[in-house]
């Protein structure tokens, strides 16, 4: 049944990470053309906005070694956004030479994560992604900025929300034209998240730039994206089957699913545009071939309707 709740968003755009960030931690090579035709069963399911993969060195995260290969494989889908992760100006290279012209940099709000993750301080991270924000720009392509442990860190524990501030405002001054606020390790609860998001419009930083990205380690993900969606938020990150993790912090547990956000949309009378019968065959689809079911409710609760 619909049922609408005041305050809420009309429409939401799904930044869908399954096929990079859910997929990335595999300890199974995931062969690219099976990577590719998870691309083309998401963006059939209505998907738009498909995270395709990362340029990142193959020897930290081997199980995207093949970006080059596959890239060229999905980038002329009709209506489909095809994000891609690069962490230097070498993958910027390698992501502009293929037509990618969607880029994402991906940031840290902890000096303990940017260690972990980039082998630098926070500012020197920032003074990496500079360079490359801006010959993304110059090349006219859209530039997401990720930012990890917005909520908690493992090794730090609550971060302190003006230190996320401080990070957001530091990659929107460089030139990204979004943020995504991550709950890496899946700690985050409502409250905490409408602190942080008035915290940044007090800041100058407008919701409409935002984007929310949690994990459900403690089973609050939807709840967190409620509180976002009432705060104005509009894109909302989700993984299809609930794929994902995070290989640098060995805390961090699946991403919030896609159909369970789209169940709770479609529930609330809020356009995504997904068809979500296609994107839980798709969810089987892909759990088919990594041997394990879905984690996600919603796909388990269907699945098991049509048994």
């Amino acid at each position: 049944m619909v049922v609408p709740a005041p305050g809420l968003p009309a429409r939401v755009r799904i930044h869908e990470v399954g096929a990079r960030d859910g997929l990335q931690n595999e300890k199974a090579t995931v062969l690219t053309e099976v990577k590719a035709e998870f691309v083309r069963r998401l963006a059939d399911a209505g998907l738009t906005r498909i995270e395709a993969t990362s340029f990142v060195h193959p020897k930290w995260v081997p199980q995207l070694a093949d970006a080059e290969e596959l890239f060229p494989l999905v980038r002329d889908l009709p209506g489909v956004e095809l994000p891609v992760l690069v962490p230097n100006e070498r993958g910027l290279d390698r992501a502009l030479a293929l037509g990618a012209r969607r880029i994402a940099v991906f940031a840290s709000a902890t000096e303990a994560f940017a260690k972990a993750n980039l082998n630098r301080t926070v500012d020197d991270a920032l003074a990496m992604f500079e360079p490359v924000v801006t010959r993304a720009k110059a090349a006219d392509a859209h530039v997401r900025g990720y930012l990890s442990m917005c909520f908690g860190d493992p090794w730090e524990g609550a971060v302190p929300i003006h230190q996320v501030v401080h990070v957001c405002k530091s990659l929107l001054d460089m030139g990204c034209d979004e943020l995504s606020l991550g709950d890496t390790i899946g700690v985050a609860t409502p409250g905490h998240v409408q602190e942080l998001l008035s915290a940044l419009n007090e800041q100058g930083v407008p919701t409409t730039v935002l984007g929310v990205h949690f994990h459900d380690t403690y089973g609050q993900a939807l709840a967190n994206t409620l509180a976002a969606l009432q705060h104005g938020v509009t894109t909302v990150d989700a993984s299809a089957g609930g794929l994902g993790g995070c290989p640098y912090a060995k805390s961090a547990t699946g991403n919030l699913a896609t159909e369970d956000l789209v169940w709770m949309l479609r529930g609330l009378g809020i356009e995504s545009g997904v068809d979500l019968d296609r994107l839980t065959a798709t969810s089987v689809w892909m759990a088919d071939h990594l041997g394990r079911p879905s984690p996600s409710r919603t796909v388990r609760a269907l699945s098991h309707k049509d048994q």
